[in-house]
């Protein structure tokens, strides 16, 4: 597996970064007259790669409660995550805090109410609480939450979002490297019997030193981004952010009684397992974000 990932791991750091260019370049260009715009919005690559990592990444949560013996099939799975992470993506800028968080709501009822019908739809009572549950859960999990840096994305330059997730994966490999190193004391033995705590405050640490390089490089190159001081403790807050969204994952696939969430990634497992992470950390980035923006935190090399 390692060989795998050492493998696989750099190719897609370097896809990440092409694609991350490419968005970046495309932001503000002429559309075409049939546009809506007269310019590309911001996330033109990035929306269409988190379409396709909500789809995987339901379609890997309704397999793990079909081992479970919730039937979820995987085209409403899919539906549900879409339609959160849609209503994020296409919520209107100039939409009022309200309208907003009224949308938000929506979206959740809308997948409650889907959930139920798809729950009875054999005419059974039995299961209904499990499935339609579980449907719910895949709307917030794969839809709302991931959708969250889609909208980073829309309010800020691409690089703030791919600082924000390598930030996330650094404190993986910290964890990684200090665990196996001097890693004595069990964390979690019950649920990941490979993490301990040394581990963990070796990647809380990296992630907090990657967050003030990230921000340092970003204010290097007069993008907007909070303070060295605020992004280094932003970056020890994020990995261990991080580690619940893997343990929280983990305790999802544990309980299924499955290893990965999948095989479509070699060496790493399913896109869950690529993802769990991120997804947890995406709601505090944005608002940190957004709270330095607001109180002038933020800071750019020449500012």
């Amino acid at each position: 597996m390692l060989k795998h990932r050492l493998t696989f791991g750099p190719l897609l750091i370097v896809l990440i970064g092409v694609l991350a260019w490419l968005d970046q370049w495309i932001d503000g260009l002429g559309a075409p007259v049939f546009f809506p715009s007269e310019t590309f919005p911001p996330g033109m690559i990035v929306l269409p790669v988190f379409v396709l990592l909500s789809a995987m990444g339901a379609r890997e949560v309704a397999r793990i409660f079909r081992a479970k013996g919730v039937h979820i099939g995987t085209s409403i799975a899919i539906t549900v995550g879409l339609l959160g992470l849609m209503v994020i993506a296409f919520t209107p800028e100039d939409a009022s805090g309200t309208s907003g968080f009224a949308a938000g709501i929506t979206s959740v009822v809308v997948a409650f109410m889907v959930g139920m019908l798809y729950a009875v739809r054999p005419k059974k009572v039995e299961g209904a609480i499990a499935v339609g549950s579980g449907i719910l859960l895949i709307h917030v999990y794969m839809g709302l939450m991931l959708g969250l840096f889609v909208l980073i994305r829309r309010e800020h330059s691409v690089w703030v979002m791919i600082w924000i997730l390598a930030t996330v994966k650094s404190c993986d490999i910290g964890a990684f490297f200090t665990g196996t190193t001097i890693g004595k004391h069990k964390m979690i033995p019950w649920l990941s019997p490979k993490k301990t705590w040394e581990g963990l405050i070796g990647g809380m640490v990296t992630s907090g030193l990657v967050g003030m390089g990230g921000a340092w490089l970003l204010h290097k190159e007069g993008i907007d981004a909070p303070s060295l001081m605020v992004s280094g403790v932003m970056g020890v807050v994020i990995g261990g952010l991080g580690q619940c969204g893997d343990l929280a994952a983990s305790l999802l696939k544990r309980d299924g009684g499955v290893k990965d969430s999948g095989s479509s990634l070699p060496g790493f497992g399913g896109v869950l397992d690529i993802i769990d992470s991120p997804i947890l950390v995406a709601p505090f980035a944005y608002w940190v974000l957004q709270v330095t923006q607001d109180l002038g935190v933020s800071a750019t090399l020449g500012g």
